[in-house]
């Protein structure tokens, strides 16, 4: 049995009934979370994995689906916006997340925050997830998470749908954004990943500057050399290989994709003189296909090397949380409607008594903490 969720896309809606009851209840946690954390608190708990997932499970969505997010986040969001907590969400699903930067300007004028250093993070953890680490998903889905302290969190997903996977990546206040930056990533762990922002990719980064600083036409010599010894034979120019030649390096970028350099994106790193990867990976026009073909060149010609390692973490699992209500597919049971109401009845007293009864919720957290669900009613949805 896997100890994580795996995100397989689910397609499908949740039925007018359910969503209601999940409203209700997810504007319940996060008062309570908020009243008992703080909204720094509640961002770190967003960030975190496992209490994501178990609160998606705990409002009745799918334990295991791509919706798991997309729904989850959606529900948390709205809730946001109609309370004042000290916090509010920007982003979405497909279209929705394209509004993240406006919607994060309304957001700063609220707080009286710069919204400038927000919408930059925005950008960066999206061209960090697309194309500093390529494992194979596109991003469909990202919300940015946003207090009134300035913290903030992102949730983003993306997905693969030649595998019809999703994967989930979690960031929080990072200090950094080129090595190990992630909070944390769920999903299946893949055996090769295109990995730039690892802790041990530093001189990989180092030399890459160097590199673009170079004439594109040069680089692009350097890539045709490289395919033409791919193809079985030696040009006249330029490329000399240290090493002979392996062809296990070219099926792990192969693997992931077309190498082709976008020149526009090259000069324009060369105009501006990137002196650090933040900036590099800002670049207008820098995609997943130009930063492999790089990679490749690096690797093959300057024997400086990307991790391959794919950093998707192995979490607890919450799956016990299902057993709160139920689960929309029927998993471990179907929704219990009384069970649900009578828990947001309670709730709604205790938020309404100003949570003076939080002792008694943290005697009934003792009592689950060390339960262990039957493990044959963990079933795929």
């Amino acid at each position: 049995m896997r100890n994580v969720a795996d995100l397989p896309l689910h397609g499908g809606h949740v039925p007018h009934w359910l969503a209601q009851r999940m409203r209700k209840l997810t504007r319940l946690v996060l008062i309570m979370a908020v009243d008992e954390y703080g909204t720094r608190g509640l961002l770190e708990r967003l960030s975190d994995p496992v209490w994501f997932q178990a609160f998606n499970n705990v409002i009745g969505m799918d334990w295991d689906s791509s919706g798991s997010t997309t729904v989850t986040a959606g529900m948390i969001k709205d809730a946001l916006w109609k309370e004042e907590l000290g916090i509010k969400a920007a982003g979405g699903k497909g279209k929705a997340s394209r509004k993240t930067p406006e919607e994060l300007l309304r957001i700063a004028d609220l707080y009286e925050l710069d919204p400038e250093p927000y919408v930059r993070t925005s950008r960066l953890v999206a061209k960090v997830d697309t194309v500093a680490l390529q494992t194979g998903y596109q991003l469909y889905h990202h919300v940015f998470f946003l207090d009134e302290e300035g913290n903030w969190a992102v949730i983003q997903q993306g997905m693969n749908e030649r595998e019809r996977m999703a994967r989930r990546f979690h960031w929080f206040d990072a200090e950094t954004f080129t090595l190990d930056p992630h909070k944390a990533i769920a999903g299946i762990k893949r055996e090769l990943a295109l990995n730039t922002v690892a802790g041990e990719a530093r001189e990989y980064q180092n030399t890459l500057l160097d590199v673009v600083q170079e004439s594109p036409v040069k680089i692009e010599r350097e890539l045709e050399s490289i395919r033409a010894i791919a193809k079985g034979y030696r040009p006249l120019v330029y490329y000399k290989p240290r090493e002979p030649w392996e062809k296990d390096v070219l099926k792990r970028y192969e693997s992931l994709g077309r190498f082709e350099l976008n020149r526009k994106a090259l000069e324009y790193a060369r105009e501006l003189s990137v002196n650090n990867y933040e900036e590099f990976l800002l670049l207008k026009g820098l995609g997943p296909s130009t930063l492999r073909a790089l990679s490749l060149v690096l690797e093959l010609v300057y024997d400086v090397h990307p991790s391959w390692k794919d950093p998707v973490t192995h979490p607890p699992d919450p799956f016990k949380f299902t057993y709160a209500v139920g689960g929309k597919d029927r998993v471990p049971f179907p929704i219990d409607k009384p069970a649900y109401d009578e828990l947001i009845s309670f709730l709604e007293e205790l938020v309404s008594r100003h949570l003076e009864e939080k002792a008694l919720v943290r005697n009934v957290t003792k009592i689950t903490k060390n339960w262990k669900f039957p493990e044959d009613e963990k079933r795929p949805t």
